[in-house]
């Protein structure tokens, strides 16, 4: 079994259509962006685990109770009514993509240690020009900083919002320990160097995948972008998948004041 951990706008319908096309059962509905749905078991399930995240205030949460604690129940229940039509499926060949299930991903890998991880990434910069339903993570469950202007919904603030949600994701995914069946995509790779990106997958999964058309004008679409698309709590998970830092941090200054 299969499934892609990544946020919202991380290009993850790709490898969810690459996968589809490849002969893997990617569930009973999806879709244009390749999720498995009706999403609302999933939805509930993020909410259960939210429960179990502490919020320290500022840009940080602990996650040692949600990692340590037993899993609820209900929690495994909502799981595997989401997941219902994987589950039944006779084939080897099985998964499902929908960008949520990073919010659940820590009693995910406990519950299906062995199954096989996809973490798609994508620049924090393009993923946060577009609306997802994960930007609000309060929806979920999870507390943030109140920002300004929370009810205008002003540009910046709004931008603001999905970049805490990003953050929130990737430090979730890193206080995790990783699963034996791991691996670690940039979309950016897949659509400049399809081929040995693909090479790598297959390894990884141990079958063919198919090929399918990318565009290049899918990547750094901030640079096309009038808003603003970099906080200065990027930098760390940009230096660590090699995307470029501004040499001028113009959204240093709104990130940290609009941060209580």
């Amino acid at each position: 079994m299969i499934t892609v951990i990544g946020r919202g706008h991380s290009g993850t319908r790709t490898i969810s259509h690459t996968l589809y096309s490849s002969g893997v059962y990617m569930g009973q509905t999806l879709n244009p962006s390749g999720d498995l749905v009706p999403g609302h078991h999933m939805y509930d399930a993020c909410r259960v685990f939210a429960r179990y995240v502490k919020w320290n205030g500022d840009l940080t949460w602990d996650f040692s109770r949600a990692h340590a604690t037993d899993i609820p129940p209900v929690f495994t229940r909502l799981l595997g009514e989401y997941l219902s039509s994987v589950l039944k499926h006779g084939g080897e060949l099985k998964g499902w993509k929908i960008p949520e299930t990073t919010l659940v991903y820590p009693w995910l890998a406990r519950i299906y240690p062995d199954i096989h991880y996809i973490f798609w990434i994508r620049n924090p910069r393009d993923c946060i020009i577009g609306r997802h339903k994960t930007d609000d993570l309060r929806d979920f469950g999870i507390q943030y900083p109140t920002l300004p202007d929370e009810q205008g919904e002003a540009k910046e603030a709004e931008r603001l919002r999905r970049a805490i949600s990003w953050k929130y994701q990737y430090d979730l995914v890193k206080s995790t320990p990783k699963p034996e069946r791991w691996i670690e995509v940039r979309f950016e790779d897949f659509v400049l160097k399809q081929e040995k990106t693909l090479e790598r997958l297959e390894d990884f999964l141990g079958i063919p995948l198919a090929r399918v058309v990318m565009r290049k004008d899918t990547i750094n679409r901030w640079q096309r972008d009038e808003g603003v698309n970099y906080f200065d709590f990027f930098e760390p998970a940009m230096r660590e998948y090699n995307y470029e830092i501004p040499s001028t941090v113009f959204a240093a200054a709104p990130a940290r004041s609009a941060v209580e």
